[in-house]
Formats: structure tokens, C-alpha cells, sequence
């Protein structure tokens, strides 16, 4: 598997992006890009390796869901940022059972993660409305979770799940509408770019 072994804050400060969107509480030096002009292109890619950068995906599974997003109802770039914030590994880091999306990632590959009772080990995995994940039993008593849920304790968790920390289970109420994603992207240029 392809991994990018950049710094993350150098890749903050590249791409523009507080770290604290990723997970991390350190701030960057923001002021690396101040001034410099940069042509229409430049500003749609930017924005593009910004979702990949955040959510963890690669081009080509990036482009994969652009164009499932393309296909279907409604705006393209609402359906791409829905699909990418209802991926498993981020609902695992959104519940606050991983600190970064990074660790979600591997809490899911380690095979941790239950959902609707079945156990899931795609970090991609598409959730749906209804849909309750816990983590497994051996997994809720080690001492790992209850650190990373006393570190993530005070994160604020989307209005569009429903947590029990202490029994590690969250339900899905609804799939988040753009207006509940806190993530700076505009997904409105990464469209522009795909269209071309």
C-alpha cells in the first residue's frame, strides 16, 4: 500500500490546513503560504489533496468516489463529502474511539470494530442511517480505549451520531448533510477539477 511518509504538519502548512481537523492539538505555522498567488488550477488541486489528505484516500479510490458521487441525486460535491464523511474509519475517529484518523484506520484494520453485530475490517466501509457500531468485546477492555476516550472525552461529536462511551457504541441517526461537516474543503472546486 501506498503511504505518505511527509510530516503531517509540513503537510499542514502545504496544503494550507490546521491539524487540528486531523486530530492534533498542535497548532502549524499558518503563515507559510501567505501572499503567493496561485492560478485556478492550483487552487482545485489544493483542494482536492486536501480531502485525500484529511479522510486518508488515495487518487484512486478518491476519483472512484467522485464518480459514484457524480452519479448520483443531487449536487456532486455534497454526495462526494457525505461519502467520504460516512466512511467507517472516520465515524470510528468522529465517535472519539481513535484519536486521529490514522489510528480509526488501524482500529478497524486490527478487526475491533463491529458493526450491527457483524465484524468489519474495511477502514472504507460505507455506513448507513441505522446502523450501531461497537467495538468488539476483547477490544472494550483494553486499557488503549479507555485512554483514548479519556483524551478525546471533551471532542464534540456530531450531531448526526449517537454515542455511548462508555459501552465504546455509537448509532448512526441520519447520513450528515454538508451543512453538519466541519471540514474546510470546498468541494465545489474539486468538482470544477474533475469536470474538465
Amino acid at each position: 500500500m501506498a503511504i505518505n511518509r511527509t510530516p503531517v504538519l509540513k503537510r499542514c502548512r502545504s496544503l494550507d490546513l490546521d491539524p487540528i481537523f486531523l486530530g492534533y492539538d498542535k497548532k502549524s505555522n499558518r503563515s507559510s503560504r501567505a501572499g503567493k498567488k496561485m492560478s485556478e488550477y492550483g487552487l482545485q488541486l489544493r483542494e482536492k489533496q486536501k480531502a485525500k489528505f484529511i479522510y486518508g484516500v488515495l487518487e484512486k479510490p478518491f476519483r472512484n468516489y467522485y464518480e459514484k458521487a457524480d452519479r448520483m441525486k443531487g449536487m456532486t460535491g455534497e454526495n462526494l463529502m457525505v461519502m467520504l464523511e460516512s466512511r467507517l474509519d472516520n465515524v470510528i475517529f468522529r465517535m472519539g474511539f481513535a484519536r486521529t484518523r490514522k489510528e480509526a484506520r488501524q482500529v478497524v484494520d486490527h478487526k475491533h470494530v463491529l458493526v450491527n453485530g457483524k465484524l468489519i475490517n474495511i477502514p472504507s466501509y460505507l455506513i448507513k442511517a441505522g446502523d450501531v457500531i461497537t467495538l468488539t468485546d476483547k477490544a472494550k477492555e483494553l486499557q488503549r480505549y479507555k485512554d483514548v476516550l479519556e483524551v478525546t472525552g471533551a471532542r464534540l461529536v456530531p450531531e448526526w451520531i449517537d454515542v455511548d462511551q462508555d459501552a465504546f457504541k455509537g448509532t448512526i441517526k441520519n447520513l450528515p448533510t454538508r451543512e453538519m461537516i466541519d471540514v474546510p474543503v470546498n468541494e465545489m472546486l474539486i468538482v470544477e477539477l474533475y469536470s474538465k
